[in-house]
């Protein structure tokens, strides 16, 4: 034990020294790494200072410039976003808030092309008016742009600016009037003036540059698919027998050749398409009604029966029908239709598409006392213009026929329509229709001055001053067709003739019947005018000559026989001219009275100076023969 305890206590003795030891070490390693630590901080601490100080510059300088810049970064990204949003909008048929986020990138970029093209698609699918002034604007930023000018004629023309239609048609370069898209714009401005040749001729274009493109061929066929020149029609029906087996022109193919083929007393073929008509999944009431005018053809035993299935079908619908009502009315099934109506519940009679109907049928019926009645119930809504001027028809042809009433009913008529030009243009039909000359001549006039609607008004015009033959009126509302439609190469040529007969612009006429006929050669009335024009400026062998290759047919038409019969009367052809004589006797024009009285003129002198003298006077006292007139 003893040594035990002799052993453990050095060893204890020797650990606390250790420890002792270890302990200042420790001490002394502390106090070294403080005076470093010491050192390091006396030495670095300005270093770090202008480390410190050169940070916050740097900090100030990144936040002033992202204070400048990141905002307008941001801007751009979100203005981006809104356009992207737009788009995007545009694309669902989310119209109202593609409308919305394009506006308001526009107050920020009021040039910003991809906003205002948002707002003009969404205004075109809209059917909105504010399309032109939206496709105007980007005409205007990119005024060397072609389609821009396009765009901006097409949306004039779906809203009846032709006016504006035609000056953005006419900005478009000469060198870019050769593509396909100008023709079809063209055309369908031509269509809209009622130029349906200078139609056919830039719709022909289209087909021409690209002959592939079936959207081009069918505008094309669908029109001549009515050509009077056999070959055409021919063509016409093969490329819509083509089509109507695509999708996306199967209906209108079919309503095409269907027309065509009832027009033609083709039943056979009337039929099939009549079928495949009604089989299609865009057939419309309308369609129906197509197929009603082949069926009437085909056989009355099958059209009755027709007809009265499809009367339940059109009672569904105000529209259809008021449709039906008109159709009837319009092939002489009158009488059934007043007689339909008597039966029909009168909830079915009080929309405006169907009250009108009704009053119409009264009215084609001479039902004097039921169209009064029925157009004294009330009022006809956005109709009721139209109430008042069957009313005042009513009036004018009952028995009592008031004058003083049927005044003041057509004004009330008229100032109800409230100058607008769509119910001028229907009231106009109306009295056209019933005859009614003041009346019409004052509509058409106001009608006149509205572009989409001027072409009917001036050729309601001139039907109205050719009835009354008051060709001083003519003339202006010709020379008002022209200016309207100037490549219209017959309406030029009426002018240009009407001119020299009325002896009116003789200079500016032949001018115009030149120009008529280099535009149409082979077209009858071109070819007569500009005949006549020579005859008149004494190159009569010229004009002899154009007469000379027209055919036969053509100048038995009494019109161009009267001026076919003068230039073979001053030809010396008197046996021929006689003939056309004959052919000009009915249905001529007063001022084409005197220019085949001029014919028979000359006939009676050529035929004096040709027969023999026969005289009761001696031998040696024969007469001065009588002189050929020269030419």
């Amino acid at each position: 034990m003893e040594r035990n305890k002799r052993i453990v206590a050095p060893l204890r003795n020797d650990m606390k020294l250790a420890e002792r030891t270890k302990e200042a070490g420790y001490r002394r390693i502390r106090q070294t790494l403080f005076g470093v630590e010491s050192f390091i901080q006396r030495q670095v601490w300005p270093a770090r200072l202008a480390l410190v100080a050169a940070g916050l510059a740097v900090v100030i300088l990144l936040g002033a410039f992202f204070f400048r810049y990141g905002s307008k970064l941001y801007r751009d990204w979100h203005q981006t976003r809104l356009l992207q949003q737009a788009g995007s909008m545009l694309q669902q048929g989310r119209f109202n808030e593609a409308t919305r986020t394009a506006r308001e990138f526009l107050t920020q970029h009021p040039d910003s092309l991809p906003a205002l093209y948002v707002l003009a698609e969404t205004a075109e699918k809209q059917n909105l008016e504010e399309a032109i002034s939206w496709r105007g604007q980007i005409a205007r930023l990119r005024p060397k742009d072609p389609d821009s000018q396009l765009n901006l004629v097409s949306a004039a023309l779906r809203f009846g600016k032709l006016d504006l239609a035609r000056k953005a048609l006419d900005q478009i370069p000469a060198n870019d009037r050769d593509r396909p898209a100008f023709h079809v714009v063209a055309g369908w401005l031509a269509c809209a003036e009622g130029n349906f040749a200078e139609q056919e001729d830039q719709f022909a274009a289209a087909v021409k540059k690209e002959p592939k493109n079936d959207l081009y061929q069918f505008n094309l066929s669908a029109l001549q698919i009515h050509s009077s020149d056999a070959q055409k029609k021919a063509n016409a029906r093969e490329n819509l027998e083509r089509l109507s087996k695509l999708v996306p022109y199967r209906t209108g193919a079919l309503r095409a050749l269907l027309n065509d083929a009832v027009e033609r007393n083709d039943l056979s073929a009337a039929d099939d398409y009549a079928q495949q008509l009604q089989m299609s999944q865009e057939v419309t009431f309308g369609d129906y009604l197509l197929c009603l005018n082949f069926y009437r053809k085909l056989d009355e035993k099958k059209f009755r029966p027709l007809l009265e299935r499809v009367k339940p079908f059109a009672e569904k619908n105000p529209s259809d029908l008021a449709s039906l009502m008109e159709w009837m009315s319009k092939n002489g099934l009158t009488t059934e239709v007043v007689r339909w109506i008597e039966k029909l519940p009168a909830k079915k009679l009080t929309s405006p598409p169907t009250v009108v109907a009704v009053a119409n049928a009264y009215a084609n019926a001479k039902n004097w006392k039921q169209l009064e009645r029925w157009t004294r119930k009330g009022t006809w809504g956005e109709s009721d213009y139209l109430r008042l001027a069957y009313q005042a028809f009513a009036t004018r042809q009952s028995r009592e026929n008031n004058p003083d009433k049927f005044d003041k009913l057509w004004r009330d008529a008229e100032r109800s329509a409230n100058g607008q030009p769509e119910r001028e243009l229907v009231l106009a039909r109306l009295a056209s229709k019933w005859s009614l000359e003041k009346e019409s001549e004052q509509l058409w006039l106001h009608v006149a001055e509205d572009p989409p609607l001027r072409r009917e008004a001036l050729d309601g015009l001139h039907l109205l001053y050719r009835e009354d033959n008051d060709t001083g009126k003519l003339y202006d509302v010709l020379r008002r067709l022209h200016e309207s439609s100037p490549n219209e190469a017959p309406i030029t040529a009426d002018l240009a003739r009407l001119g020299l007969n009325l002896e009116t612009n003789v200079d500016r006429s032949h001018d115009l019947a030149k120009e008529a006929h280099g535009r149409a050669p082979n077209q009858i009335n071109c070819a007569v005018t500009y005949a006549f024009s020579l005859y008149r400026l004494g190159r009569s062998a010229e004009a002899l000559g154009i007469i000379q290759g027209l055919s036969d047919h053509q100048l038995h038409d009494p019109h161009a026989a009267v001026y076919t019969a003068l230039l073979l009367a001053d030809a010396g052809q008197i046996d021929a001219a006689k003939e056309y004589i004959a052919a000009a006797n009915g249905g001529i024009y007063p001022e084409e009275r005197k220019v085949l009285d001029e014919a028979k003129t000359r006939i009676s002198s050529a035929s004096v100076a040709q027969s023999p003298a026969v005289s009761p006077v001696p031998a040696q006292l024969n007469p001065t023969p009588a002189s050929t007139p020269s030419p």
